[in-house]
């Protein structure tokens, strides 16, 4: 079973919590958090969602998921970061550069500038199953079809400026 702290429009903690899978009362937000990992290439990260998966099976995204509650946006998003990839990242290599509020969440978005092998990440049974490296191009091309990248796509049009900016710094 799992935990969500609940937040009113504003971003303020109501003291309560939510249990995932239960419809959420009018007024009432979740934190949600998402990594985009970009190497020394200028390339994005995705990972394949598993085909079990409930919502989206085999489909490409970004490291993402709820916050559980007890937990900050910084660390729900270190440690989905951890669950999906095996990526072990410290609090100061992540930085925010996207924060929106949906319809029942708080999301804010988070970059990585990390060097890895495809061959060296975990992935999280039931969660993800493989991985790949794209160019913001190539991602542009992606989530334009009516399938294969919709979770990255529901992200992507509010990052992309910036992480375009970022990858042209390198």
């Amino acid at each position: 079973m799992e935990l969500w702290d609940l937040y009113d429009e504003a971003l303020r903690p109501m003291g309560r919590t939510h249990r995932r899978g239960e419809p959420m009362a009018p007024g009432t937000y979740h934190l949600g958090a998402d990594v985009w990992v970009i190497n020394s290439r200028g390339e994005i990260l995705l990972t394949l969602r598993a085909p079990e998966k409930e919502d989206l099976p085999n489909e490409w995204e970004n490291t993402c998921g709820s916050v559980l509650a007890g937990e900050t946006a910084l660390e729900g998003a270190l440690r989905e970061l951890r669950e999906e990839t095996g990526i072990v990242a410290g609090p100061e290599e992540l930085q925010e550069i996207h924060y929106r509020r949906g319809t029942a969440t708080h999301s804010f978005s988070y970059l990585l500038r990390r060097d890895v092998e495809l061959s060296a990440l975990v992935f999280q049974p039931g969660e993800t199953v493989d991985a790949l490296w794209v160019t913001p191009e190539e991602l542009d091309e992606l989530v334009a079809r009516p399938f294969g990248a919709r979770p990255a796509g529901e992200r992507w049009p509010f990052v992309r400026e910036t992480l375009i900016q970022v990858i042209g710094e390198n």
